[in-house]
């Protein structure tokens, strides 16, 4: 769990599983996109795909609000 923690890992993951392929466009992007859009024709894969990319930023955010909570409540 401690890799978990470390902000530098975190930055890692999300510059290269969250952002891949990076031409022509972060492929998180385009499936938020997607999404927004009404995610119409998506199918299951598209959605795990949406998890798996975007899974890296969602432990970076709980990693900066355990650590923002952590500061707030000192």
């Amino acid at each position: 769990m401690k890799l978990l923690d470390n902000w530098k890992f975190l930055i890692i993951l999300c510059l290269t599983l969250g952002l891949a392929p990076f031409v022509p466009e972060p492929h998180v992007l385009g499936k938020i996109r997607w999404v927004l859009g009404g995610g119409k024709g998506m199918t299951g894969i598209d959605y795990f795909d949406l998890i798996m990319h975007g899974f890296p930023f969602i432990l970076l955010i709980r990693y900066l609000v355990i650590k923002i909570w952590g500061r707030i409540r000192k």
